[in-house]
């Protein structure tokens, strides 16, 4: 058994749409960002990464490199899942925070464990998300911005 910590954040900003687990939810901001900015899923990209020892999602998926510009992080994760694969590993199971002030993400987890479940081939309760605020602190509490941390582990294929 491996296990892996994830993190990102992002700044919020007008002209954007916001995707979180591959899901679109209606905002008057999207996340900045060179792919769709998807925290979520760049947080659990890192966490199966860690667990795995391969690094980080830039070290994969540049953001200088043009190829990767505004792609969907859901293709991201079908990437990282391949290089897990490889190294004979699979997703055991996967918890994630996501912080921001605004807006309500809780009717949209049911579809962001789905989209996950499915790329991952894991049942419903092997992925958990939650939400939480900063309580009106800092660049999230602000909702300047939206972070998220995820929590993966990984178990030796035989």
């Amino acid at each position: 058994m491996r296990v892996g910590i994830g993190y990102d954040i992002h700044r919020l900003t007008k002209g954007r749409k916001l995707v979180l687990g591959g899901v679109e939810i209606p905002h008057d901001a999207g996340l900045l960002g060179h792919s769709d900015a998807d925290v979520l899923l760049h947080a659990v990209c890192d966490a199966m990464l860690g667990a795995a020892g391969l690094g980080d999602i830039g070290e994969h998926f540049s953001n200088t490199d043009p190829s990767y510009k505004d792609i969907s992080s859901m293709r991201l994760l079908e990437k990282v899942m391949d290089l897990i694969v490889g190294e004979k590993y699979r997703v055991n199971n996967i918890d994630v925070v996501v912080a921001a002030e605004k807006p309500n993400i809780s009717r949209f987890v049911g579809g962001m464990r789905g989209n996950i479940s499915r790329i991952l081939q894991l049942g419903p309760r092997q992925v958990n998300i939650k939400a939480t605020t900063s309580e009106g602190v800092g660049p999230i509490g602000k909702s300047e911005a939206i972070a998220s941390y995820a929590v993966v582990t990984l178990k030796k294929q035989r």
